[in-house]
């Protein structure tokens, strides 16, 4: 006899939400949404761990909502690594808030202080962050966190790699005791399991999935082949995947050559990475979602701030810096209970990169070979590569930059 499955009723969710989520037609919850909702309108702490795109921004979105709205007083702040996601965020809550006449504020960097002033003025229940420019706001004195009753760490694994652990510091400080903490993520690195020990009280672990894994509808495959036939065997992809494409490579002037090499060939390419400017980002971000844009050019800066359904398949043309990057990035396809397809490229040095990715996500990524393009194998004996080092960009955050220890350099937003 199969299982009923579950429904937003059965997670003491109040009436009124209930009634939004039924005309936005969410009528099934996601496994981290049927985990961590229960836990989380009951006022306690919660630890979610689950793969990109699962629908974690429900997961806290509705209790954190359903609390405030049975508040007279007090705010949420929402702390999550990149621009796009603070925006994706807060374009999730407003579905929400705006039945219960909350306003929200969005503080990122790359946008006018000015207008980020106007509404704060307005005393928002809801305030999505970057830590970098909340913590200029803070030095300013702009923004006061001694109300603050919910706090959410959203993708805390990353902002964590981004050197944020001391802007996250003295938030954790700033704010009230007895607030409730949600910290959501796709990985458990020791440096999250060390904040939640010191700051959290008697978390409960959401997780639906072991740390690192990847979503099960998603079909994965790689391909070896030399440098210089990668270029060759993309083209021939892009002739098999005739539906939209986000395609990660390591670094901006990949970005930027990769997207002039397709633009010769006629496709419909946007690009994102940290020298873009926010408009070009949202532009470019708009215009993917829209169609306008077949092809999506983008550095790890964006792995996590891509919220789009119907991506046909994700394609790695360059290894990440990182390797738990892997997982987030092939995250961006295979979203809303649809299927997806990620597709690696590896040249023959990068063995044991390779084999560190999966490593984490617990298994052999099957390998792939293309009748145009001639295959080639791993070298024996590679000795791994050092990461890369890299300026931070004057308009982003850094990406492929080593992790930093608690209490490292301030990065640049």
């Amino acid at each position: 006899m199969s299982t009923p499955a579950h429904t937003f009723h059965d997670l003491g969710i109040a009436p009124e939400i209930l009634h939004i989520l039924a005309g936005l037609k969410f009528t099934t919850p996601t496994p981290i949404q049927h985990k961590a909702i229960p836990v989380a309108v009951t006022g306690q702490d919660v630890i979610g761990i689950a793969q990109t795109g699962t629908g974690k921004t429900l997961a806290f979105g509705i209790p954190l909502v359903q609390r405030l709205a049975a508040a007279p007083s007090g705010k949420a702040l929402i702390l999550v690594p990149t621009r796009e996601l603070a925006l994706q965020v807060n374009e999730t809550l407003l579905q929400l808030a705006l039945a219960f006449k909350m306003r929200t504020a969005v503080l990122i960097g790359g946008e006018s202080l000015h207008g980020q002033l106007r509404m704060l003025k307005f005393n928002p229940r809801i305030v999505i962050a970057t830590p970098g420019r909340l913590n200029d706001h803070l030095g300013n004195r702009n923004i006061r966190l001694d109300d603050v009753s919910v706090l959410v760490l959203d993708e805390a694994d990353r902002m964590l790699d981004m050197g944020f652990y001391p802007q996250i510091e003295r938030v954790l400080h700033l704010t009230p005791s007895n607030r409730q903490t949600m910290l959501f993520s796709a990985t458990m690195p020791g440096d999250i399991v060390k904040l939640a020990s010191a700051h959290m009280h008697l978390p409960v672990r959401a997780e639906i999935a072991p740390s690192g894994t990847t979503a099960n509808l998603i079909s994965q495959e790689l391909f070896v082949v030399s440098q210089a036939s990668k270029a060759r065997l993309l083209s021939e992809l892009l002739k098999e995947y005739t539906g939209s494409v986000l395609l990660f490579v390591r670094t901006r002037r990949a970005a930027a050559k990769v997207s002039k090499l397709l633009m010769m060939t006629g496709q419909a390419v946007a690009e994102i990475h940290a020298d873009r400017s926010l408009s070009q980002r949202k532009n470019a971000l708009r215009g993917f979602k829209a169609g306008e844009y077949r092809i999506l050019v983008a550095t790890d800066i964006a792995a996590r701030g891509i919220d789009v359904t119907g991506i046909s398949v994700v394609i790695n043309y360059d290894l990440p810096d990182d390797p738990e990057n892997y997982v987030h990035r092939i995250g961006r396809t295979g979203r809303a209970g649809q299927e997806g397809h990620a597709i690696t490229l590896a040249t023959p040095d990068q063995g044991v990169e390779v084999k560190r990715i999966e490593r984490i996500i617990r298994a052999a990524i099957p390998r792939g070979q293309h009748d145009e393009v001639p295959a080639a194998t791993f070298e024996a004996n590679t000795p791994p590569k050092k990461p890369q080092q890299r300026r931070v960009g004057g308009h982003g955050y850094p990406h492929g930059v080593p992790r930093r220890p608690p209490g490292g350099r301030r990065p640049r937003r």
